[in-house]
């Protein structure tokens, strides 16, 4: 069975790579799939809090919009590249993630739910407001595409020029998207077996007892945070690099919610399955696009059966499709421990 379900991820991962190169490709389906993977990364990133600490976050489209933002306007203004822009708005965001978290990760429950909350809109609202840096409703276009400096190549081949390859099409965002969506996973899967990630695990499972075994909670969340909010940028910056133009309409709270969904949806804490969650409403969403029209209902009756998936799976299966919240959880030994000391306690 093992043997089978790895025959079949591998098959599935040489389609994906060769898709884009037969002739029979399509350019809409190639735009899906670069969507998708721009919200795999977005719902990777979102699942640190609400996932592995427990955190409810109803803002994470805010650090989204900044790492976009900073992408376009390094762009626009200093011509910089998309290698060295990618860390600038990684940075970025993980900064605006320790600002907001450090005062408001005292916070539980709705209260915090409430501040990301209020976050992304007073992003929204900046971004919308400050003409002068953002050109407001406007938004940015005339983005540049990534390019790629080969000169490097041209040298080795003994000519003397300057090559450099820019993006067009789909086609070079759909490998980079790939490449970015392997990146944060194999990071996230290294953090989840780390030191760092059973801390958050222990922290989401019984904050008391975490803190009763010497994790220092106040310092874990902020660094969750950090992580999750540096991943949202990430996403971010593609995304002005790819579709050229960014506007604060692309950023409001509904963008919350969908990835929120694609997490819930997946099961909280499930990596993989934050992933399968993001296929899922995305791809649901295109086709829901089209068909609706046809059936003469608007397109925006799609956002009802967002709405109604998530009541079934509430009802029908409140712990996601992949119910194994996290790999390491149940079976770790600091679990374990943590549960055990806990409960010597309230016995003594």
């Amino acid at each position: 069975m093992r043997g089978a379900a790895n025959t079949l991820k591998y098959f599935l991962l040489a389609a994906a790579l060769a898709y884009p190169l037969l002739p029979f490709r399509d350019v809409y389906v190639l735009h899906v799939l670069v969507l998708i993977m721009v919200y795999m990364v977005l719902a990777m990133g979102l699942n640190i809090l609400p996932g592995f600490c427990g955190l409810l976050d109803l803002g994470f489209v805010g650090f989204y919009g900044i790492g976009a933002y900073t992408a376009g306007l390094l762009t626009i203004h200093y011509n910089m590249s998309f290698w060295l822009i990618v860390p600038l708005a990684v940075i970025n965001g993980a900064l605006f993630g320790v600002l907001l978290g450090a005062p408001t990760l005292r916070l539980v429950g709705d209260y915090f739910a409430i501040v990301t909350f209020g976050f992304s809109e007073l992003v929204v609202l900046f971004l919308t407001n400050e003409i002068w840096l953002t050109r407001g409703p406007l938004g940015i276009p005339g983005i540049a595409p990534i390019s790629l400096d080969v000169t490097w190549l041209a040298t080795l081949l003994g000519i003397n020029e300057r090559w450099r390859y820019a993006f067009r099409g789909e086609v070079p965002y759909y490998y980079l998207a790939m490449v970015m969506v392997a990146v944060v996973f194999l990071v996230m899967r290294r953090v989840e077996d780390s030191r760092l990630g059973r801390a958050w695990l222990a922290i989401r499972e019984d904050p008391m007892a975490a803190a009763s075994c010497g994790v220092n909670l106040f310092a874990y969340k902020v660094i969750a945070f950090a992580v999750s909010t540096g991943i949202g940028a990430l996403a971010g910056a593609f995304l002005a690099r790819w579709s050229l133009f960014i506007s604060p309409d692309m950023f409001k709270f509904w963008e919350s919610f969908l990835v929120l969904c694609m997490v819930v949806l997946g099961g909280l804490g499930n990596i993989k399955g934050a992933l399968v969650g993001s296929v899922i409403l995305i791809a649901l969403g295109e086709v829901l696009r089209v068909l609706l029209p046809k059936l003469g209902l608007p397109a925006e009756t799609r956002f009802l059966v967002y709405g109604l998936i998530m009541v079934l799976i509430m009802r029908f299966r409140p712990g996601g499709l992949f119910t194994q919240v996290a790999e390491s959880t149940m079976q770790s030994g600091l679990i374990k421990e943590l549960r055990a000391r806990l409960d010597a306690r309230r016995t003594a």
